[in-house]
């Protein structure tokens, strides 16, 4: 229906949500024009289904600890992680140290998201990513000025910031340190003034498409709060919608469907080098 190919750059292709149809999200990406998914883990238990799921579906992979998921990981995490870089190491699939981050949205005192640890974690991880040469995907919830803090400390080979929604002069920090911004499901809504401003604002080599599946459902997917109040589930988002998802981009910047599905891969590849050498998933599983 629209122009590609097409890059998601985010997508939680190992998640539970697609246990019951997994191979047909990959063919319904497959017939959208999405060739190419990222997949970032988020726990080291995870790290091995994740690369599998990339072989099998040809597509690309990065493996990290998420801010949210520390309350269950252990201090022997950050070894399992440097374990499975260097293992990996010349994987062409494997694209960078991610899902890491900080999150400030959830509460200062909740115990299970402690921010000192967050940030032990985070740093730890940027280490790793510099001392591999990989790039990093940023977890990045009102926490734009604490990650660049990070990154200022720890010099990284740039990235994407997943998701991103912070200020115009946060996003040209990010851009100035080699990082793209991930816009996505949220930017469909009309009312999401400031991320469709930045969408359509910032530089041409900034903005990169992602879904994160089965997360941030465009607004055609979003039950509302009295809709799940009757029993209407939240909508699953995959990568198939990515392409519509494009046409708000595309709208918003004045650029044809061609122009954006060339543009944001370009930018994709820009952030994520070792993209290159992953085999687009319309060549087949490999």
């Amino acid at each position: 229906m629209l122009p590609g190919p097409w890059i998601d750059s985010h997508c939680h292709l190992d998640a539970p949500e697609f246990d019951g149809d997994r191979e047909a999200v990959v063919a319904r990406a497959r017939a959208a024009g999405v060739d190419l998914l990222v997949l970032p883990a988020v726990r080291a238990r995870d790290f091995e289904a994740v690369r599998t799921l990339a072989r099998r579906h040809g597509t690309a992979y990065a493996l990290g600890l998420h801010p949210l998921y520390l309350g269950e990981a252990g201090e022997g995490d950050l070894d399992a992680l440097a374990a499975a870089l260097h293992r990996h190491r010349d994987d062409p699939r494997l694209v960078a140290v991610g899902e890491i981050g900080l999150d400030h949205f959830v509460p200062a005192d909740d115990p299970r998201f402690d921010r000192a640890r967050q940030e032990r974690f985070y740093l730890a991880q940027l280490r790793l990513a510099r001392e591999h040469g990989l790039p990093v995907i940023l977890h990045v919830r009102r926490s734009a000025d604490a990650l660049l803090a990070g990154l200022h400390r720890i010099e990284v080979a740039g990235g994407i910031a997943h998701a991103f929604n912070g200020s115009e002069q946060q996003a040209r920090r990010f851009g100035a340190k080699g990082f793209r911004l991930g816009f996505g499901g949220a930017m469909t809504f009309e009312r999401a003034n400031q991320i469709r401003g930045l969408a359509a604002s910032l530089p041409e080599e900034l903005p990169v498409l992602e879904t994160d599946a089965p997360d941030i459902p465009p607004w055609w997917l979003y039950a509302k709060a009295h809709e799940r109040a009757a029993g209407a589930p939240q909508g699953r988002n995959e990568p198939a919608e990515l392409p519509r998802i494009a046409a708000t981009l595309a709208e918003l910047r004045g650029w044809t469907l061609a122009e954006t599905a060339q543009r944001t891969s370009a930018n994709v590849h820009a952030a994520l080098p070792r993209l290159a050498r992953a085999v687009p998933i319309t060549a087949g599983r490999r």
